[in-house]
């Protein structure tokens, strides 16, 4: 090779490699850990009949760098439904993902549907909006399930606490649609996660297979008690709002709660583009 033709090549590579490296960095998934493995730190406890963060029997926990819905302390259940809020910001575009299982027996005196239930609350009211006595946040559920004895269920379904879901331009009517999911069944570890297009499209995959999908989610529809009247605006889009984790009676653990934020800037001139948001957001560039 002739010194010449070394020095184009050196020149080459290097108009090249910075838009490789670029490129890759634009590729990279920057997903954010909602649950840090440690403590509750970001998250805030609401459940029914208590006041906005007051962990009843220290039903939510972390163990073992696990986060544990756990009734152990419980003499009876008693309709404490709880939910857990993510409560340092809204999301509207995103993909959020949880690694969960179902351990142990069902808490004393719970209802038989919520054995072996749990669920993701996404477009959730905002923890500070609930009222003391209410049972479940104005939201859409993923709800999350594990294979019963008779009869076997799926996972990642939806369930329209307060809310209403379409699908294929219809309202859907039933509180709970089924996904299309393979059975889980005992302790095994599930890995959910769902794509979140504000007010548009949600679309839930179980172990990275799509399962489910539906559109324009908003307010309307039964499945909540003791709401307050100014909150739940019957026919509002719902376009953004918290997550939030379920305790539903079951002893639950989530070893990964995880978010990927698909809105950001989209000039690909700038550096914090990303080959993956989907949501324009200029003030991110």
């Amino acid at each position: 090779m002739t010194s010449r033709l070394f020095s184009i090549l050196v020149a080459i590579l290097a108009l090249s490699l910075p838009t490789l490296f670029a490129q890759r960095d634009a590729d990279r998934k920057d997903w954010v850990q909602l649950f840090n493995g440690k403590n509750l730190d970001g998250w805030t406890p609401k459940i029914t009949g208590y006041p906005l963060g007051e962990n009843y029997l220290d039903t939510f926990r972390v163990e073992n760098g696990v986060l544990k819905v756990s009734y152990d302390k419980y003499t009876a259940f008693e309709n404490k439904f709880g939910h857990l809020f993510y409560s340092r910001e809204k999301f509207s575009y995103y993909t959020i993902a949880a690694e969960y299982r179902f351990v142990g027996d069902q808490a004393t005196g719970a209802p038989g549907w919520a054995m072996r239930n749990n669920g993701l609350m996404l477009h959730s009211q905002s923890p500070q909006s609930m009222q003391v006595n209410q049972n479940f946040p104005i939201s859409i559920e993923v709800q999350l399930l594990g294979g019963a004895p008779a009869p076997d269920r799926t996972t990642a379904n939806v369930c329209t606490p307060g809310t209403e879901i379409f699908m294929k331009g219809a309202m859907v009517r039933g509180h709970c649609t089924n996904s299309t999911s393979p059975i889980y069944r005992g302790d095994v570890w599930v890995r959910v996660e769902v794509d979140v297009r504000g007010g548009e499209h949600l679309t839930h995959r179980v172990e990275g297979q799509i399962v489910l999908e539906y559109d324009m989610p908003q307010i309307g529809g039964d499945g909540v008690a003791n709401f307050d009247l100014a909150v739940k605006k019957d026919g509002a889009p719902l376009t953004e709002g918290y997550i939030t984790i379920q305790g539903e009676s079951h002893p639950t653990e989530f070893r990964k709660i995880e978010l990927l934020n698909l809105s950001g800037c989209m000039n690909p001139a700038s550096p914090k583009y990303k080959s993956y948001f989907v949501h324009r957001d200029d003030t991110r560039c």
